[in-house]
């Protein structure tokens, strides 16, 4: 309409934008966003979800119900960010009895559902809500009290529209029956119960049928939960008689917190609330440049449960810091002279460190952004004493403590971060002390591999240069509009970047070859102008170690102690040598992937990288699928598994990627995996970055993929080491040039049956239940090829170097 508007006046614009506000070039038309031209006989429906809760999928099955089991028309539309999981999902649905052409989303909905309570802060969900519609909200409250945990303007619409409004915990029936955090069916079958879209009981009916279609190949239990879930609905489901006046003491929030920086207060706060497409284009950057490190801005709110420290049962092993996908769990050891003026809350312990004697140690959780997978309590090696079922961590309603945990979150920050020169970084204990500059991403919950992320972060970060291949781990690790790369507070961090998917070995050998170049170049300058600078400066620089954090610390001193003597100095010299001296401090430059791309797609260029000789690490976060795809079946995917591409089990053994770089024999090789030994992989990722030369880590990364409880990760880590699917070890080739065998077996001979370890994941027990004769067949032939494969490493490991 705002075309033909513009068409008729006298002088038309003859190049023109619509959708959006052009205030640069003023290219764009005006248009009535209140313009309708649908059916009014059309029934249309928002739902509000997060992202791994199922509203999207539990949508596609209502919608095929009602295409299916009435003659009506119908159309679906889904609409959410690139989050791996944890974002906002809205479902644009449209059923009626006249043909549906609406290829744009809904602004005006007679029936609206928010599944989750916390959108409610910060987000306008009824803002599109047509009168007299209907409103459904997940709710902890019940019927008489949650009018008053509503935000004033949200009320507000319900009165103004003349809403009928309908609540349910469908929190609580999700976990008394099994079913975690995913209220999915329970929302469905609200839905079908309100709408009267289908008689009732034909309704439960088609959406048992679908549970069974969806979820069969995830195993019986599964499907009986869902099940139970729609049996126990209608009964918590309620109507809220709605009052004539707004009551509430309290609105929607800002997107983000007054304190933010402007950009983020401007630009990404509307973005974090589905308002983006309504920013002018002057606002965003002209060169497509986003700030890094504003995770810390969304405050998600998502955890149901987050974990509570009780400092008196701590052993402060650092464990909980090191496994925390989203490092909203952290640890510091500071003066107790700065615990004055500390929140009343505000727990502390004793630090248990000779070297920091007197010094007090707090473990503290990020309220608003643990997304409360479990891991961290899950695995706490604390165990309740007889007759207690106190542990260090406990997991404790959010909403209860959140307030309280926030303020003492903010007083965390405030803390100062340990001298990482005066830590043993070789020890789990003492990394837990580090800050990480990876926090808070779009990762599931429970995720596996952004530890190892994590921990590179923390080891390395403030030099890192990484070169990501596309996968999960560039989706949440380049996210718009926050990304979760930060920096520390001397403003270093990684520099991160994404190039395509088969080429990030590549990639990274050219930042690695930059790198070398401009260090050779800033030798080269210094020596030139030794004359200039003192030969005693100079030689203090380029001869300076760098193998130890406070090596690397004084080298910086240095660095700057030159740069502020040529700031002064007015030559093309001085101004060169100041564009790349930067580079003497030593450069840690990693290609990070999954095995998607270093044992398929990317693997010719991976091969090429590790050939080169070049001191280049390399990470690979082996999930065994395609994990961002969907879970098709990769070189890595085991015999037995079941992926796309593999319905029937696959039927060849995974490629053994470490044995093939072990071959070139100038290759660090390590193969980890952080639930089965956390010290372990500390050493590994210390060791490869300090070898001079190229470096692989392979390390086990368990996945929502693999079909486990996530909270259960770690624990199914062990028992993959322990029945010899994953072994851990160390290819060295120092330890080569010291006559000694380079190879080293970190993991014990298998122990555990290897049926103990597949058959806690749904991609092996499907294949088990479906085809019983094949999934035996496929497991024999498993276990030979890991007795086999531990004969052949434990040979080659048991070697005598000989001259």
């Amino acid at each position: 309409k705002g075309v033909y508007d513009e068409l008729k006046k006298a002088l038309p614009k003859d190049s023109f934008t619509i959708g959006i506000e052009d205030d640069i070039s003023f290219s764009s038309l005006d248009y009535d966003p209140s313009f309708d031209t649908e059916d009014p006989k059309t029934v249309r429906c928002l739902f509000y979800g997060l992202g791994s809760d199922g509203t999207v999928g539990a949508n596609k099955n209502s919608i095929k119900i009602i295409g299916g089991e009435t003659d009506l028309y119908a159309q679906g539309y889904y609409s959410y960010d690139s989050k791996k999981s944890g974002g906002i999902t809205v479902s644009h649905l449209r059923f009626g009895p006249n043909p549906i052409y609406a290829s744009y989303m809904i602004n005006r909905a007679n029936f609206v559902a928010c599944h989750v309570y916390s959108f409610l802060e910060k987000l306008d969900v009824l803002k599109g809500a047509a009168e007299g519609g209907t409103f459904l909200l997940n709710s902890p409250f019940g019927p008489d009290e949650v009018w008053e945990k509503l935000p004033k303007t949200t009320q507000q619409r319900i009165i103004d529209k003349k809403l009928k409004f309908y609540t349910i915990d469908a929190v609580k029936i999700a976990r008394e029956t099994g079913m975690g955090g995913r209220t999915n069916t329970i929302m469905q079958t609200c839905f079908f119960a309100i709408s009267g879209v289908l008689e009732k009981k034909r309704a439960i009916k088609a959406i048992k049928d679908a549970i069974v279609n969806s979820y069969s190949r995830k195993g019986q239990a599964v499907v009986d939960q869902n099940i139970a879930a729609v049996d126990a609905t209608l009964a918590n489901l309620y109507e809220v008689k709605v009052p004539r006046k707004a009551t509430s003491r309290f609105d929607i929030k800002l997107p983000v917190a007054d304190d933010a920086p402007e950009f983020v207060k401007d630009v990404l706060g509307p973005m974090m609330v589905l308002e983006g497409d309504r920013l002018p284009v002057s606002c965003l950057p002209e060169d497509g440049t986003f700030p890094s490190g504003t995770t810390q801005y969304e405050k998600r709110s998502i955890a149901i449960d987050i974990p509570s420290w009780d400092p008196s049962l701590c052993i402060q092993c650092g464990k909980c810091a090191l496994v925390c996908p989203h490092a909203s769990i952290r640890a510091k050891v500071y003066d107790a002279g700065l615990l004055k003026g500390a929140p009343k809350t505000f727990r502390s312990a004793d630090a248990k460190w000779k070297e920091f004697e007197g010094a007090r140690f707090t473990v503290q959780v990020a309220p608003e952004d643990c997304v409360g997978c479990g891991l961290c309590a899950y695995n706490c090696p604390v165990k309740a004493k007889e007759g207690s079922s106190a542990r260090p961590l406990m997991m404790v309603t959010q909403m209860d403590v959140r307030e309280k945990e926030r303020e003492n979150w903010n007083f965390f920050l405030e803390l100062p971060d340990v001298d990482r020169s005066k830590l043993n970084l070789g020890l789990v204990k003492d990394v837990q002390l580090l800050r990480p500059l990876f926090e808070f991403s779009g990762a599931c919950a429970g995720c596996g591999e952004t530890p190892y992320l994590k921990l590179l972060s923390s080891l390395f970060g403030d030099r890192a240069i990484i070169a990501n291949a596309t996968g999960c781990s560039s989706i949440y690790g380049g996210n718009l509009p926050t990304t979760p790369w930060t920096v520390n507070d001397e403003g270093r961090g990684p520099a991160w970047s994404n190039s395509l998917f088969e080429d990030a070995a590549e990639f990274g050998l050219g930042f690695r070859m930059a790198i070398d170049k401009h260090c050779e170049y800033a030798a080269e300058l210094l020596e030139r102008m030794s004359p200039v600078l003192g030969k005693k400066l100079v030689k203090s620089i380029l001869e300076a170690p760098q193998t130890t954090e406070a090596e690397i610390s004084e080298l910086r001193q240095k660095v700057e102690e030159l740069k502020g003597q040529l700031e002064y100095m007015c030559t093309e010299e001085a101004e060169e040598l100041i564009s790349v001296v930067d580079n003497l401090v030593k450069k840690s430059v990693w290609c990070v992937g999954g095995d998607g791309w270093a044992y398929d797609i990317g693997y010719g260029g991976l091969d090429h990288v590790i050939a080169s000789g070049k001191n280049i690490n390399i990470l690979v976060l082996d999930t065994e699928v395609y994990s961002n795809t969907g879970g098709q079946m990769s070189k890595s995917t085991p015999r037995g598994a079941v992926a796309k591409f593999a319905a029937g089990g696959k039927r060849l053994g995974k490629k053994d990627l470490a044995l093939m770089a072990m071959s070139y024999g100038n290759v660090y090789v390590g193969r980890v995996a952080m639930g089965a030994n956390d010290a372990h992989t500390v050493k590994v990722f210390r060791e490869a970055e300090a070898y001079d030369g190229p470096s692989i880590i392979i390390a086990y990364s368990h996945c929502i993929a693999h079909g486990i409880d996530m909270m259960k990760g770690l624990e199914q880590q062990k028992k993959a080491v322990e029945s010899g699917h994953w072994m851990l070890m160390r290819y060295n080739p120092d330890l080569a040039k010291e006559g000694k065998n380079p190879l080293v077996l970190d993991s014990k001979e298998p122990s555990l049956p290897l049926k103990d370890y597949i058959y806690n994941e749904t991609r092996y027990k499907s294949l088990a239940a479906a085809d019983p004769e094949v999934a035996e067949a496929l497991l024999k032939e498993e276990e030979k090829d890991i007795k086999a494969r531990w004969r052949y490493f434990s040979h080659m490991a048991a070697m005598k170097m000989e001259d």
